[in-house]
């Protein structure tokens, strides 16, 4: 099994967490989303994973460090790390392309730009699936149409009359990579107007008219990580599944000093709490040091230093000064309040 991650975007509705680090390597409940994602399915699928292929964007932007780390999470699962580029945002079919030799056997395109909870089981007789959730507004949302054998015979962008309330969420599987490169490239060879993008879609929606059957997968859990409030939203969940679940969420070398934490919350390798109560749901980076503050429901990035603060939904970026009396905040990195 193959997982392509096509992570090109730079999430601007993010900014300004996102003016440094990619959306999707900002660390939510202490881990990068792509990360929590890639680990995710794995873990499910219940096969071994042979390749981890990335789509990055500009090389200025996703640079060496970033490339680093993303191998580092492959070969975690012991496979392989393949690094793609689109330097263009022609759409999801292009992002796909741009993985073109990493897309054969069995595949699962998953975009990194949410977190879920799954059980994610293939079903070895059809030819692709798609992930879904059923949504109250799917007017917001690209839905699946389905027929009474739940089968997928259309995806729907956006319906202003009802279709089905099943959304979308990036996640898709293919039993033979190959079938929807196939498709892709010919979709890719046709006319296009100015600025119309490539769109996986298209690709899916050929294999189907030729017979292909996709079914579609349910996930239990699907969070965004769209904004600054809504990422708070999705950490504050993350941490109470990882506490569910029972993970140590609390580094050994923390230093507490007349400080408590109240569960659950993350807090990172070599931070420092004096005279400091933080949580429940709040992420605390490596090497912060936070001292004389109350802190709860906040996400805390790497190397930040914080001094009389009272903090509820905080969201707080790298190697930033904050000495203050505000009670909401969205900082990005290297700022500094004194």
């Amino acid at each position: 099994m193959k997982i392509i991650v096509p992570m090109a975007g730079r999430g601007s509705r993010l900014r300004p967490h996102s003016l440094t680090v990619p959306k999707p390597m900002l660390p939510v409940a202490g881990t990068p989303i792509v990360a929590q994602l890639v680990n995710e399915i794995a873990r499910v699928v219940a096969q071994p994973i042979e390749e981890v292929a990335y789509v990055l964007g500009d090389p200025a932007f996703f640079g060496p460090a970033i490339e680093e780390e993303l191998t580092k999470v492959a070969k975690a699962l012991g496979a392989k790390a393949s690094i793609y580029r689109q330097l263009d945002p022609l759409g999801t079919g292009h992002a796909v392309m741009c993985a073109a030799d990493s897309l054969s056997g069995p595949i699962i395109v998953a975009y990194a730009d949410t977190l879920i909870r799954t059980d994610l089981t293939l079903d070895p007789s059809v030819d692709g699936m798609i992930w879904v959730k059923k949504v109250e507004n799917p007017k917001a949302y690209g839905v699946v149409k389905m027929n009474e054998d739940n089968h997928i015979t259309a995806l729907v962008e956006k319906p202003q009359e009802f279709v089905t309330d099943l959304a979308v969420i990036g996640i898709y599987y293919f039993k033979e990579g190959e079938v929807i490169k196939q498709e892709l490239e010919k979709t890719m060879a046709m006319e296009r107007a100015a600025g119309e993008e490539f769109l996986l879609n298209e690709g899916i929606l050929a294999m189907m008219e030729k017979g292909a059957v996709f079914t579609p997968g349910t996930v239990k859990e699907w969070m965004d990580c769209g904004n600054p409030k809504i990422t708070l939203e999705t950490n504050a969940k993350m941490l109470d599944i990882l506490s569910q679940e029972g993970h140590n969420l609390v580094s050994d070398d923390v230093v507490l000093e007349n400080s408590q934490i109240l569960p659950p919350c993350y807090i990172g390798p070599s931070v420092v709490l004096k005279n400091t109560t933080v949580g429940p749901h709040t992420a605390v980076g490596a090497g912060t040091r936070i001292e004389d503050s109350n802190i709860g429901g906040s996400l805390i990035q790497k190397n930040t230093l914080i001094r009389n603060a009272q903090l509820q939904g905080a969201m707080i970026g790298n190697h930033v000064h904050y000495n203050g009396e505000y009670h909401f905040v969205s900082i990005g990195d290297y700022s500094e309040l004194s």
